[in-house]
């Protein structure tokens, strides 16, 4: 169970990973079915003994292999257009937060409240506690509600930087003198990690991320002991 487990995805934490998963899910299944008809398609050209010298065309069959798949690249492409509207809708947000990838480690900014920002380095292995994971715990969280519309400007001070937390299904690349931005909803508390998902230079894989999610009324308390 466990080996199959790690085919998978991670168990979604926001409504737009949900709809991810399902077009995945739905994109297989239809995947599942071509592959298995034309295996049963070609299994029986191989062992059947039927011959037609004379057959020189098939108007009807070539309309059924023309029409057939088109149809099938329509049950893609509509719930594919849908989801990238949603993914790139940018609802009210509750809050911003603005992270800043550098070479290499992430800044971050809370800018809907003053003077609270910090820097989010990767715990050396040396001084790692034991409920601590290698190569992905950070000395400083970032701390978000849940339940809340988020909005992320995302940006770069040197090279091409991803911030990416696949639970959420969030991915959008920090670029260097533009800002990118992208929304999501935290529907779960917990802790969800992440890593710079762009070749960014000799220390790519060691600028994680840590997010964690609390209830509105812990994260109002922390935000005012700040």
């Amino acid at each position: 169970m466990t080996t199959w487990t790690t085919f998978s995805f991670q168990d979604s934490a926001s409504p737009l990973m949900e709809q991810l998963i399902f077009f995945h899910d739905h994109t297989l299944m239809i995947l599942v079915m071509i592959t298995t008809l034309v295996s049963y398609l070609m299994f029986m050209l191989f062992f059947n003994k039927y011959t037609n010298r004379n057959l020189l065309h098939g108007q009807t069959i070539e309309m059924i292999w023309t029409i057939l798949p088109a149809i099938m690249l329509l049950f893609i492409a509509l719930p594919s257009l849908r989801l990238l509207y949603l993914l790139d809708e940018i609802n009210e947000p509750s809050m911003t937060l603005k992270s800043i990838g550098h070479q290499w480690y992430w800044s971050y900014e809370y800018s809907d409240f003053l003077n609270i920002e910090f820097d989010s380095y990767m715990i050396p292995t040396n001084e790692m506690n034991l409920n601590n994971f290698r190569l992905l715990d950070v000395d400083n969280r970032v701390i978000l509600p849940m339940n809340s519309q988020i909005r992320i400007l995302v940006s770069s001070t040197d090279v091409i930087h991803s911030w990416t937390i696949p639970t959420l299904g969030v991915k959008i690349d920090g670029t260097p003198g533009r800002l990118n931005q992208t929304n999501f909803l935290i529907n779960r508390p917990g802790l969800f990690y992440g890593q710079c998902s762009e070749i960014c230079g000799a220390n790519h894989s060691f600028m994680p991320i840590v997010i964690e999610s609390i209830p509105v009324k812990i994260f109002i308390k922390w935000i005012n002991n700040m």
